[in-house]
């Protein structure tokens, strides 16, 4: 398990992608996640000029959303460190480290070539079996609350439920916080990608900020370009183990 003993460079450049990741990335966020956020603006808004309370709820709707990533990333980084854990107790922890970063690293490698080929949103939650129909759920059930949430603290909650709706964005990036090891490093990996999303989202919900499908679809192709790059991390430590090598961008990895 990665040592917390503070930030290494590695990890500093790691947590600067991410916060990279969240800013290029939150374009997808409008595309996705979008219609909800102007709903909820819908609701607040009293046809007047953005009021204090506005900006208030909007602050707390990403706070909740922020959160939520954080919380998950630092889970997702745990359970990587247990697996990694049990593995060395078997005496196969190279054999697990490498077939995990080799099958993570493909997995966020394949959702960038996606971005970068399509220029559009990769959804892989919505064509899933049960997932797919857990995002419907989830967004019925924050239409269903808003009235009750949505003027109050409550709009904290209704961030934090955004972490557990399917997204491309989120999945390959829990993915990663798995892979380093490390709750510490696994949430706050997370935190810098829900932070790098804030400015768009926050946007978004005040100003009903918008972008055109051109540029939308160059952003998409940036943010490909950026999962690649994180792809290298889990793939090339992954070959290590294997005894094969391939060059990887200074990022945090807990057996680097």
């Amino acid at each position: 398990m990665a040592p917390v003993t503070g930030l290494s460079a590695g990890e500093t450049t790691g947590l600067a992608a991410m916060v990279g990741l969240g800013l290029v990335g939150s374009v997808h966020c409008l595309g996705m996640c979008g219609p909800l956020v102007t709903t909820y603006a819908d609701r607040l808004d009293d046809g007047g000029p953005l009021s204090l309370a506005e900006i208030r709820q909007q602050t707390l709707f990403n706070v909740g959303r922020t959160g939520s990533y954080t919380l998950l990333g630092g889970l997702f980084g745990a359970a990587g460190a247990l697996v990694y854990d049990l593995a060395a107790l078997a005496r196969v922890g190279d054999v697990v480290r490498g077939g995990v970063g080799v099958a993570v690293g493909l997995c966020i490698l394949a959702v960038g070539v996606g971005y970068l080929t399509r220029g559009r949103a990769v959804d892989l939650g919505r064509s899933l079996p049960l997932v797919g129909d857990l995002f419907a759920r989830l967004s019925s059930a924050m239409v269903a609350r808003l009235d009750r949430l949505v003027d109050g603290p409550g709009m904290v909650a209704l961030g934090a439920m955004h972490g557990l709706l399917p997204c491309p964005l989120l999945y390959p990036a829990f993915l990663y916080a798995a892979t380093t090891g490390s709750a510490v490093t696994g949430a706050l990996s997370l935190a810098a990608l829900g932070l790098g999303t804030v400015p768009l989202v926050f946007a978004a919900g005040t100003a009903f900020g918008s972008l055109s499908t051109r540029r939308r679809a160059t952003l998409h192709r940036v943010m490909g370009a950026v999962f690649l790059l994180l792809a290298l991390v889990p793939l090339a430590n992954g070959l290590a183990a294997f005894g094969v090598a391939l060059p990887k961008p200074p990022l945090p990895m807990p057996w680097t």
